[in-house]
């Protein structure tokens, strides 16, 4: 749900940012050395002469090194095209050291679209692979070597990012599939908890063949399989467990905000009163945004009586006091705050909510699950006969 942090913008697709993880601007050159070192053997593979090909293995490692992290981008496009057409709602695409990730801030509601939004990106890789495949038979006879190298190159990373996306290894794509599978009769938590399980055990078995053959990049795949499939599951038990709370359990009530109107010394007074760093800014009763001690500090204590809280806000991001906590952590995430301003059925100002508040609340609801649970097991082992 949460962006990468340490990831630069680079473009956007239907106003969704498509952004470069650090990660990747380590391993390209990295990947562009072992796509040259591999030069020679990839050539004769693709049935064309070396010596006729233009520039230098180095390069031509560069190259394909850019190639693959483009196909991994057309991959999430298809799952973010698929996601949004379903009703599905996609916050960012990030390209990272081994792969992307498409953020969804809202999956597609049922379990058939979340098993079809995880297929859809291995099926377009595999047709790009046979449609590139298509074109190096094709260029066979025709001595454009370069060209029937390049088409060569990008059939086989496409074929390999398809084949690889499907082995059931949460939280890659078929292990989505199959956490998909399960949910209808295992539930989401206990559908996912089984193919977390198969995610990790596929990310030791991985890292102990990448430490056999003495490949660090595969014990460094075997690392983020591992973290994300425990990640992706700590996620689900998160929003089984925050869906049940309503935010009004969770909330700090009773907050005065500061009125759009008010002077900058009324807003200043206002924040020492509550012993706040930053409030909410409300107009006839309904916030419209949040004032920072900060910026009125900074402004000059003869200017304070000129200048209106309008002028240094920010805008307000609400939740309603009815809704539950994990509408209001998504909530967050799509506007990239730490806080949110809670409302009435009216929409006048019922409290404040930010993300300790938040998490509070999972510690102890979750606490509260685990010991339910732990009862119940006990409670069935001592039903059954002996």
């Amino acid at each position: 749900m949460r962006a990468a942090k340490g990831s630069l913008q680079v473009g956007s697709f239907r106003g969704i940012p498509i952004r470069v993880h650090f990660t990747l601007l380590l391993i390209l050159p990295v990947l562009a050395f072992m796509f040259g070192g591999a030069f020679r053997e990839a050539a004769r593979m693709a049935e064309v002469p070396p010596e006729r090909l233009l520039g230098s293995p180095a390069l031509w490692g560069l190259g394909v090194a850019v190639g693959l992290f483009a196909s991994v981008l057309v991959h999430e496009l298809a799952h973010t095209v698929y996601a949004l057409w379903r009703g599905g709602r996609v916050r960012a695409i990030t390209l990272m050291m081994v792969g992307g990730v498409s953020e969804l801030t809202e999956a597609p509601p049922r379990p058939k679209d979340e098993a079809l939004m995880a297929l859809v990106g291995p099926l377009t890789s595999i047709f790009l692979a046979v449609v590139f495949g298509g074109v190096t038979v094709l260029l066979q006879d025709t001595r454009s070597f370069n060209l029937q190298f390049a088409c060569f190159y990008l059939a086989s990373l496409n074929m390999f990012l398809g084949v690889f996306n499907l082995l059931p290894a949460f939280p890659m794509d078929g292990g989505r599939i199959v956490r998909a599978a399960l949910t209808g009769r295992l539930g989401p938590v206990r559908a996912t908890r089984v193919a977390s399980g198969l995610g990790r055990g596929m990310a030791v078995l991985f890292g102990l063949y990448g430490a056999l053959v003495l490949n660090p990049f595969l014990v460094v795949i075997a690392v983020f399989i591992y973290a994300g499939a425990e990640g992706e599951a700590r996620q689900v038990r998160m929003k089984a467990t925050l869906e049940r709370v309503p935010v009004s359990l969770l909330m700090t009530p009773g907050l005065v905000g500061v009125d759009v109107a008010a002077s900058l010394w009324e807003a200043m007074w206002a924040l020492r009163r509550e012993k706040k760093v930053v409030l909410p800014v409300t107009e006839g009763g309904r916030p419209v945004g949040w004032l920072w001690l900060e910026p009125v500090r900074e402004v000059p204590e003869e200017e304070r009586a000129t200048f209106t809280p309008r002028e240094l806000m920010r805008p307000a991001a609400v939740v309603g006091v009815d809704e539950n906590a994990w509408t209001a952590l998504r909530r967050m995430a799509e506007h990239e705050v730490p806080q949110l301003a809670v409302v009435a059925a009216d929409g006048t100002l019922a409290g404040t909510l930010d993300l300790s508040d938040v998490q509070r609340g999972l510690a102890l609801y979750q606490e509260r699950t685990e010991r339910n649970e732990r009862a119940a097991r006990r409670g069935w082992r001592q039903e059954r006969p002996a």
